[in-house]
């Protein structure tokens, strides 16, 4: 097969002006050379009988001879004064003169919005923005289109009306589809053109004979981080050496101020003062004490935290079609299709609180909350939305609705919580933890404790030497830190050290994890080894189905012999997918009591149990 770069157009009849998509690697040079010698010879000869000859690029015979030394002299100062970048002004003092500062200043308007290179044949229209970038990746590891299609998660582009191919928009031949990273291209068998397809699924359709095309010759639009150059041209050396010099922190303050509504705001735009942040105070190796270190890190939580929630109300779903419907507990649910969903933008879960809102023109402005009540499965791609009053809900409308994603800063007020806790607070940690979180230098402190004989907990792989050291290590110590690439059984480690320190200390053992799918596989590893396994977690993700379901906490007291009725209720829901109202207020009591007992439940069964994860 040919290479991917090579124009697939060129052999087409008809298709001659196509055939400056892939030009003569020896034709730029040659040009350039020629109108720099012409410019040259033109500024030595102005007023000279042999002018006109000199533009057409022949030297004047008068010159030629008699003044030849002088001649190169003068076409040297006169190629070095034309190059200069800085000229005196009229008190003499040198100024700086940047042609490429006042070229920016009137770019067409598809010039790229990072550099500025605007020929049309190297820059291309982001439909989600109605922005325009071009194919040059710069000093950057991407080009500049595929790092904005990434860095904003949109994925339809243009190509200019002056463009070797025309204003075009590239789609899958078979079902029209649009995003480019998942859009090839297939040679049509016996012709010299090609086909799109998306990989997904008209390119893993089987081949047939009757097909006029192989769809195992199928190669993506995007290579190596840009556009192929046969679609999208690259622009070339000349071209990218004028261009602005960007750079990644650049580029996502830019696409920052584009989020926030600024879509006019440009690189010179990054300089103002009322868009560059104070920067917070960096983070150290040692700290004082504990208000430093909460002075340093409360305003990084902080940031973190208006971000996250920025990313979440940039997430607003418009123009959904929404058909309404009543609940056995005689709430109104909506029911919509959410296009962010369905391409990945964002995700979402049951009990999820959503916000919508209708702007259309048939009724009055209104918003109501909820929370959503079910997902898209295989059966249906539409969500549910519960809400929470029926006041002034507009039934009769479907159309021109749109629904907000309601952060909640629980995560990060618990952060600010247990920081000012460590503050103010010098019982909250030991003394050891206290000082080696601020970084001090502690004396090691080892704990005396008897170690077992075998230190492999049953259930699990057997423990190689690394393992059984860092295990070993972990039970004389009060705080360890284990490290190890992937696949080298950390949680395996992990798991044993839990079992350890059980049959070592009686009791209930917390062990935490960053994410649900590290405690997910530490609870499944613990399970094995024979330990009593309660699995916690958010109420808002107890509908969501995991591995070790029969290890969580709702699921253990919903199958405890004394919440008989709360029994029932379970299982009416899971039948019905809802309630009556009677039953749903019967179901929160019932539910908020073995909530509120479950220390007592867990102090009941702690006979039974002798881990809580």
């Amino acid at each position: 097969m040919a290479d991917k770069d090579v124009d697939p157009f060129a052999h087409l009849e008809g298709a001659s002006s196509f055939s400056g998509v892939a030009p003569s690697s020896q034709a730029a040079p040659s040009s350039e050379y020629s109108y720099a010698e012409s410019s040259a010879t033109t500024s030595t000869t102005t007023g000279a009988a042999g002018g006109n000859s000199a533009k057409n690029g022949s030297k004047p015979h008068a010159h030629a001879h008699h003044h030849h030394q002088k001649a190169d002299l003068d076409l040297d100062l006169a190629a070095l004064d034309d190059l200069s970048l800085d000229q005196r002004n009229g008190n003499g003092q040198l100024v700086h003169r940047d042609d490429d500062e006042e070229e920016m200043d009137e770019l067409p308007e598809h010039a790229c919005a990072y550099c500025g290179v605007h020929n049309t044949s190297c820059v291309v229209k982001c439909m989600g923005c109605n922005k325009w970038f071009c194919n040059s990746r710069s000093l950057l590891s991407s080009s500049h289109i595929v790092l904005h299609l990434v860095r904003s998660r949109h994925k339809e582009v243009t190509l200019h009306a002056e463009s070797p191919l025309g204003e075009t928009t590239p789609e899958c031949y078979n079902c029209g589809a649009k995003n480019v990273f998942l859009l090839g291209f297939i040679p049509a068998k016996g012709e010299s053109v090609v086909v799109l397809l998306c990989r997904q699924p008209c390119a893993a359709l089987p081949t047939s004979k009757d097909m006029v095309w192989d769809t195992s010759l199928w190669s993506p639009l995007i290579a190596d981080r840009s556009f192929l150059s046969w679609l999208v041209k690259v622009p070339t050396e000349a071209e990218q050496l004028r261009a602005r010099q960007i750079s990644y922190h650049q580029i996502n303050r830019l696409e920052e101020l584009w989020k926030e509504g600024k879509a006019k705001a440009t690189l010179e735009d990054l300089d103002r003062p009322d868009n560059n942040d104070e920067e917070p105070a960096g983070i150290l190796l040692r700290y004082e004490d504990a208000y430093q270190y909460q002075n340093i890190f409360g305003p990084l939580v902080k940031i973190e935290a208006d971000y996250d929630c920025k990313v979440k109300e940039s997430q607003t779903q418009h123009n959904l079609v929404v058909r309404w419907d009543q609940g056995l507990n005689m709430k109104k649910i909506a029911w919509c299709t959410l296009p962010g969903l369905e391409s990945g933008e964002v995700r979402l879960a049951v009990g999820d609180e959503l916000k919508l809102r209708y702007e259309g023109e048939l009724a009055p402005r209104w918003e109501g909350q909820g929370h959503v009540i079910k997902i898209p499965n295989n059966v249906s791609d539409e969500v549910a939305i519960e809400l929470r009053r029926n006041d002034g809900v507009p039934e009769h409308c479907t159309h021109n609705f749109a629904a907000d994603f309601v952060w909640k800063s629980t995560s990060f007020d618990r952060m600010q919580s247990a920081m000012k806790t460590f503050a103010v607070d010098e019982q909250s940690v030991s003394g050891f933890i206290y000082h080696k979180l601020l970084g001090h230098d502690v004396e090691p402190t080892s704990l005396r404790t008897s170690m077992p004989k075998r230190f492999s907990a049953p259930g699990l792989p057997e423990l190689n030497h690394s393992q059984v050291s860092a295990v070993k290590s972990v039970l004389q110590k009060p705080l360890s830190l284990i490290q190890g690439p992937p696949g080298t059984g950390k949680t395996v480690t992990s798991a044993t050290i839990v079992y350890q320190l059980s049959k070592m200390n009686p009791g209930p053992v917390l062990v935490c994890a960053p994410s649900n799918v590290a405690v997910d596989q530490l609870t499944e590893k613990i399970h094995a080894t024979g330990l009593k396994v309660v699995r916690l977690t958010a109420k808002s993700r107890e509908a969501l189905g995991s591995s070790v379901d029969f290890l969580t906490l709702h699921e253990q007291v919903a199958n405890n012999d004394h919440h008989t009725e709360l029994q029932k209720l379970i299982q009416l829901k899971n039948e019905q997918g809802e309630l009556s109202s009677n039953d749903e207020r019967k179901y929160k009591a019932l539910a908020r009591t073995s909530s509120s007992s479950g220390p007592c439940l867990l102090m009941r069964l702690r006979r039974l149990l002798s881990l809580s994860v």
